[in-house]
């Protein structure tokens, strides 16, 4: 078992924070994170570029060769793989692994809103898992969000992915404790739920046997609406009440991560 695979089998669940750049990472790590994921939306919008779309296979790639090998563990989210060939996925999986990570999330929705099928996302998992067996393959399936939700589908899902050699399952949008616990008895693998400020908290996640809780774009998301709040209390003459860091403990964030 790796060191990453080993922290979703600790007392406590693993609290996956996710970062789009190198300064984000660096201050997370800071603060003692001992992993830390990407979040495609934060590195899509820092780039002008759609979330989902299969448009930041070189943008992640370019992160992940910034932050990987650091002083905290690595977990890349890499969409759909950013491609529907199985081949292909499996390459991106190499050169993430040859870039220092040690994870990879690959998801099951698409752009336009529907799912991919099963069998395509599960040969991307073996695929990948062939290519670079080291690598913790967290398999997402939107069906809470792109789907209608059915506790069939994904759980059929899910453990097609697991057959596929998934090492963790992942399912955003499900929070509601009752199905969270019913799904848990199908699985052999840990579970990864999306925190949302309005579920349940992470120690009630951990009470219900969920191994892993990922932040998603929520730290982008609310960085961005910080960095407007603060411009609009200027604008109207009001003090800016968010803290902020300082200059020269963010010009340190620079060499935090290349000295560790």
């Amino acid at each position: 078992m790796t060191s990453f695979a080993a922290l979703h089998h600790a007392d406590a669940p693993l609290l996956l924070p996710n970062a789009w750049d190198h300064a984000s990472a660096a201050a997370l790590a800071a603060q003692g994170f001992a992993a830390i994921g990407t979040t495609s939306l934060g590195v899509a919008a820092a780039a002008g570029l759609l979330d989902g779309a299969a448009a930041t296979r070189e943008e992640t790639l370019l992160l992940a060769r910034r932050l990987g090998g650091g002083p905290f563990l690595l977990s890349v989210d890499a969409e759909g793989g950013f491609s529907d060939d199985p081949a292909q996925v499996a390459e991106l999986a190499r050169s993430l692994a040859a870039a220092g990570a040690v994870g990879i999330n690959l998801e099951d929705g698409r752009a336009d809103g529907s799912l991919a099928p099963a069998a395509l996302h599960a040969a991307k998992i073996a695929a990948v898992k062939e290519a670079a067996p080291e690598l913790f393959v967290n398999a997402r399936t939107d069906t809470h969000w792109s789907g209608d939700g059915r506790e069939a589908e994904t759980t059929a899902r899910l453990d097609a992915y697991q057959q596929a050699g998934a090492d963790g399952v992942f399912v955003p949008g499900l929070s509601e404790p009752a199905r969270i616990t019913a799904l848990l008895t199908g699985l052999d693998v840990p579970l990864n739920i999306l925190y949302t400020p309005a579920g349940p908290s992470l120690a009630q996640l951990g009470d219900l046997g969920v191994r892993r809780v990922s932040l998603g774009s929520l730290l982008f998301r609310v960085a961005l609406g910080a960095a407007v709040a603060a411009a609009l209390d200027v604008r109207a003459g009001r003090p800016v009440t968010a803290s902020a860091a300082g200059y020269a403990e963010t010009q340190a964030l620079t060499q935090a991560l290349t000295k560790s």
